[in-house]
């Protein structure tokens, strides 16, 4: 533990430097989440990357920024939360994906809490129009039977669902036609199985399959071994066949392709995701990994990414995992600058909260008032690690904070020192067009600018919700 605080404090130090000079900001370090970051996904677009790793509880919460250096910093913001006792709980291993002009998000869910394995299915969701961050609706269930980590890719033309389930007393992998990007139209046919002593590790498995294609070839890489162990790992498939579907279409590597290396104090990197550098130019891997041989499948894995190339024969070279906190330059393509704070803007009258005159004093109001660039207009929207924040004045340093803990509409929002009470803590909690509500940990309530007031000065409190404008915001990099 003390390792992992330290070698997260120097990844911080350094990417807090990078941030400030223009000149090294396109640099990063890992992690690119250090909260809740196993079984990450990095999607791009129109800008932003888009990053969703499994929650453990029953929501779906997306980060956006337009660096990976960004998205150690950015807002988790909750998209989806689960909405039927059959798929509940615990969810695992979200992905984006945009298809037929639209966004799916597969994911896993079980029915419980208390036991939520054995019921653990495969689902996906809509979004509403070409906006990553929803409204989303529930499409459907994917398979009868247990199964993990959904991934979906066109091959040869025809779109195919993968995925990992049990057989055999082995966990495997699997591939299905779909007829559209929410309905599985054929059998589930097993692939691969874990044969090789490198894959039984711990645990005899097979999954987290992911498509990676380039030059006309197919690649599937997947995670081996058991993910309680430091020698989880990635093996990989070839496509040398014309079915997808028959596992003697498909040719092993020998090896694994990706796998611990102890003197950086990597340990079980796997379940991987691939996306490309903005300017298409570059390829790049994200993974979650431990940095401690004694770490296991839980929350202390954290989100790492960095650039892969290609050997001669168009296969990919993965490299080795480089160690947390070291400097890695950014993906090609990417803005100069690496910002870090938010002004959050009122969608009904457009204007900035802030803390009223920049006081630094406990209490102070918190207000909104035409936007004007001023540090207190500005806050830090920082992880708990719990899908929750505290917002931090960029000029005062202290929170937003529920005066006296009180769960009454109406009850003042202001500024205070840093108590760690679920009262400084919130949610966000997309809505539409690209805004979210604020929600208080402590009360379920939401910011709210009273009597929907368009003046300056006018006050900020809570309310319940009334899926209004008044209680919707904005946030923008700044």
């Amino acid at each position: 533990m003390a390792r992992r605080l330290l070698t997260l404090l120097a990844a911080l130090l350094l990417a807090l430097s990078l941030g400030q000079s223009p000149a090294s900001a396109a640099s990063f370090a890992n992690p690119v989440k250090a909260q809740k970051g196993a079984d990450p996904w990095i999607a791009y677009h129109d800008g932003n990357y888009y990053l969703v790793t499994t929650s453990w509880t029953d929501v779906i919460t997306v980060r956006k920024a337009p660096t990976l250096a960004g998205l150690a910093t950015a807002p988790s913001v909750q998209v989806w939360k689960g909405d039927a006792a059959s798929r509940c709980c615990n969810i695992w291993a979200p992905e984006l994906h945009h298809l037929n002009g639209r966004w799916y998000l597969y994911y896993v869910a079980g029915q419980n809490v208390s036991d939520y394995n054995p019921t653990q299915r495969s689902h996906v969701l809509e979004s509403a129009g070409s906006d990553p961050m929803g409204p989303y609706t529930y499409r459907g269930q994917l398979n009868s039977a247990w199964m993990l980590d959904p991934h979906v890719a066109t091959v040869n033309g025809t779109l195919y669902l993968f995925g990992s389930t049990s057989g055999g007393g082995t966990q495997n992998i699997v591939a299905a036609r779909m007829s559209n990007p929410y309905t599985v139209s054929g059998s589930f046919r097993t692939i691969s199985t874990p044969t090789l002593s490198w894959e039984r590790q711990g645990g005899t498995v097979n999954e987290g399959p992911e498509i990676l294609q380039r030059g006309g070839r197919t690649f599937l890489t997947y995670s081996a071994s058991g993910c309680w162990t430091p020698d989880y790992k990635l093996g990989q498939l070839a496509l040398t066949g014309s079915d997808p579907l028959s596992a003697s279409s498909w040719t092993k590597k020998a090896t694994p392709v990706f796998q611990r290396d102890d003197a950086a104090g990597v340990y079980g990197p796997g379940h991987n995701g691939f996306f490309t550098s903005p300017d298409g130019s570059e390829s790049w891997i994200v993974y979650h990994a431990n940095d401690s041989s004694s770490d296991g499948c839980d929350n202390g894995r954290t989100a790492r990414a960095q650039k892969f190339t290609w050997n001669a024969d168009g296969t990919p070279d993965f490299g080795a995992p480089v160690a947390l906190g070291s400097g890695l330059a950014g993906p090609a393509g990417e803005p100069s600058a690496v910002l870090r704070t938010y002004t959050l803007t009122n969608r009904n009258s457009g204007k900035c909260l802030e803390v009223a005159g920049g006081s630094t004093a406990d209490g102070a109001d918190v207000r909104q008032y035409a936007c004007n660039g001023g540090s207190n207009q500005r806050w830090r929207l920082e992880d708990r690690g719990d899908d929750t924040h505290r917002l931090v004045n960029a000029a005062t340093g202290k929170v937003l904070d529920t005066a006296d803990c009180s769960s009454a509409d109406g009850a003042d929002l202001r500024q205070w020192s840093w108590l760690d009470n679920t009262c400084q803590r919130f949610r966000f909690m997309a809505t539409d067009g690209g805004h979210v509500r604020i929600v208080n940990q402590a009360t379920g309530k939401v910011a709210d600018v009273a009597n929907c007031s368009t003046a300056d000065g006018a006050d900020v409190r809570q309310w319940s919700w009334l899926n209004n404008a008044c209680q919707q915001w904005r946030l923008t990099l700044v």
